[in-house]
């Protein structure tokens, strides 16, 4: 750890930051939502953060891939004249736990491959992100331990983490630097305030276990076994195809396009929005042919969409480890349960 790559903030101070930054971007934070719901929501005080917090309702993502965005706008009442849409946004995202930037940076790749989607990535470039370490288990559904989520990995501006009286910043980038220089609250850090974070660490490797006994490399090949199991047909009596578990992952991506035209029946727009691969119209094709019909095939595809295709296509898992479709889920799959069940039903095969 270099000292001119961090600074402290004083809890005192706090307040003030996240004031003065409100002013200078908009600025979206996690705040309560009761009931231990959280919602990133845009924010002027300190007093309205949820510093501790589970992961919130929907991931940060809706901010770089909103829930319903225009592409283009079109006029056919003389000629054909189309005109693409972009929307971005400038500002900061406060309080992203670990597992949300790992569900960013899954993002980032995707969009980047040909061909680019300049929406997400505009909006991507427009967007700061300030990080917050969890120094515990959120709750019993998290598994960023076992998809190695739980640590700061890159992919922000800032980072904080919580020491008692302080937080100790990590400066990642340019803008970054940019906002510590805009608001002049920071003290430079001293080698006991890295000593504290080197023991915070420590300490969080004693607390966070993995959640399953399994290493991590060894589960592609568990999925590369587990395409027949009777594990899916389990799911396909449990699941109520409502598509929770998939709306608010940090790393689905599938969208539909629609058409709306104008009363004028001249004008109109096409837009996006947020699609399921558990919603069983996603796979239906011409002629109504669907090669997903089944809830067992369409629970199979969406874990092997976080554990198996983007490991040969990305060499990365899009399980960020987060909890987030366990706790959504309104039949009481669970992500921990499901691999657990794969890994006993192959033990049991070999044993058999």
């Amino acid at each position: 750890m270099k000292d001119s790559q961090y600074v402290i903030l004083k809890k005192e101070n706090f307040n003030g930051f996240i004031t003065g930054l409100s002013k200078l971007h908009k600025l979206v934070a996690p705040v309560s939502k009761g009931y231990n719901n959280y919602s990133f929501e845009e924010v002027s005080s300190g007093k309205e953060i949820a510093i501790k917090y589970i992961p919130t309702i929907l991931p940060p993502k809706k901010f770089f891939m909103p829930q319903q965005e225009t592409l283009l706008e079109y006029d056919i009442s003389k000629d054909l004249h189309t005109e693409a849409v972009v929307e971005p946004e400038e500002m900061v995202l406060f309080g992203v736990h670990t597992c949300d930037i790992a569900g960013i940076q899954c993002l980032n790749m995707v969009f980047s491959e040909h061909p680019k989607d300049y929406n997400y990535l505009t909006r991507r470039q427009r967007i700061k992100i300030i990080g917050l370490e969890c120094n515990e288990y959120c709750d019993e559904h998290a598994v960023c331990c076992l998809m190695n989520t739980y640590m700061p990995d890159g992919g922000y501006d800032l980072f904080f983490t919580d020491l008692g009286d302080y937080f100790i910043v990590h400066i990642n980038t340019r803008a970054g630097e940019e906002i510590i220089e805009a608001i002049n609250l920071f003290e430079n850090a001293e080698k006991s305030h890295l000593e504290e974070l080197e023991k915070l660490r420590e300490k969080k490797r004693t607390v966070f276990k993995k959640e399953l006994p399994i290493e991590l490399g060894s589960i592609p090949e568990l999925f590369d076994r587990s395409f027949e199991s009777k594990v899916w047909n389990d799911l396909d009596e449990r699941c109520l195809a409502c598509g929770n578990c998939t709306m608010v992952c940090p790393t689905c991506y599938c969208f539909d396009i629609k058409d709306e035209i104008n009363l004028d029946l001249s004008t109109g727009k096409r837009y996006r929005v947020w699609d399921s691969c558990q919603l069983e119209p996603f796979a239906r094709i011409a002629g109504g042919i669907n090669f997903q019909k089944t809830r067992a095939g369409r629970q199979r595809h969406r874990y092997y969409r976080k554990f198996r295709y983007p490991v040969n296509k990305f060499s990365r898992f899009f399980c960020t480890g987060c909890g987030r479709c366990s706790r959504a889920c309104m039949a009481g799959i669970r992500l921990k349960e499901t691999l657990g069940a794969l890994m006993e039903s192959e033990s049991r095969e070999v044993n058999a």
